[in-house]
């Protein structure tokens, strides 16, 4: 299937640097700095009320910052918003889709809405309603759609202005699992078609699944930044856990190391380790240089739900950097 979306300019397709939002004496964000590379997965994760929706909003041009600058696919958001607007889909929780009218209905208004002519505009509606596998459904009234349905024909019809930037509000709250994983695999696609995705979501799982770089806010400073594994590092209680072939092995290994909990009955060795290629080369360099062999290796550590309430559960938490 071919994209038809815009392609934006050399650059991050999002960059901000020092947003501030207050609302009376309420300051809801705090200096907010974000690099988006163009094609990637970026997730806003955050406690309700951290921010999460205010960032959107300004970035997508409803709401003006109070200081700072921005810019979302090339173009600056203070002095060029229509250029913005331009090349930017919205779409989330709460949806555009008109129930009075069939699937295709919908997907023609907005084609009628971009100016598309004739022809375009049920080109696209067609290759459209098939990538999102709404084909059979096409015909029938949109009240009728299942939730799963619904989220898929409104990010459909967000796609008809061929936007290089789209961000995705909470896009799956609500959904069954199965339609969860459908909502992912489109996701992927649209990144797959050199899309930049601007997500937010309260699903921690979502985030590890989808996301290239992970920020995260709390009471409007960004607290966390990072890969998922990045992040993950950042929390103590990461560990390896060693395998040996006997007892006697797996003793040689205990006094080598001079850490970590054994587990005589299951011949393992548990040792703290943060999972970094150097930490775990330095661990097995020490196994070597006693010549002792570990039958399996496995790395474990702290999910995101650990990251999460880790910076998010103490107030003024520093700003943490994963390199």
């Amino acid at each position: 299937m071919t994209s038809h979306h815009r392609t934006a300019p050399h650059g991050p397709a999002i960059a901000a640097h020092g947003l501030r939002k207050a609302y009376g004496d309420k300051l809801v964000l705090d200096g907010i700095d974000l690099a988006v590379p163009q094609g990637t997965v970026f997730s806003l994760l955050g406690p309700n009320g951290a921010g999460k929706t205010t960032t959107v909003q300004i970035l997508s041009t409803l709401v003006t910052a109070d200081g700072g600058r921005a810019s979302v696919a090339g173009h600056d958001l203070a002095e060029s918003p229509d250029a913005v607007r331009g090349a930017i889909g919205v779409t989330g929780q709460f949806s555009a889709v008109d129930n009075m009218i069939t699937g295709e209905e919908n997907m023609i208004l907005m084609a009628d809405l971009h100016h598309l002519g004739r022809r375009e505009g049920r080109r696209i509606t067609a290759e459209l309603l098939e990538r999102f596998d709404l084909l059979d459904a096409a015909g029938k009234p949109a009240a009728s759609y299942s939730g799963g349905m619904r989220r898929r024909l409104d990010i459909a019809m967000t796609l008809v202005g061929a936007p290089s930037v789209i961000f995705l509000d909470e896009p799956t709250t609500g959904l069954d699992p199965r339609s969860r994983h459908n909502m992912w695999k489109a996701i992927r696609d649209l990144v797959a078609g050199g899309v930049t995705v601007f997500l937010t979501t309260q699903y921690l799982e979502e985030a590890d699944q989808l996301a290239d770089r992970i920020a995260v806010l709390n009471q409007g400073r960004l607290v966390a930044q990072g890969t998922p594994a990045e992040l993950k590092r950042l929390v103590p209680g990461g560990h390896v856990r060693l395998q040996f072939a006997d007892a006697t092995v797996l003793a040689a290994a205990t006094r080598a190391l001079g850490t970590g909990i054994p587990d005589d009955e299951a011949l393992c060795l548990q040792v703290p380790n943060d999972g970094s290629v150097r930490a775990l080369r330095a661990l097995l360099d020490r196994l070597d240089d006693a010549a002792v062999e570990a039958d399996a290796l496995t790395v474990h550590t702290p999910d995101l739900d650990d990251v999460f309430f880790a910076v998010t559960g103490r107030p003024g938490n520093e700003k943490v950097q994963a390199r």
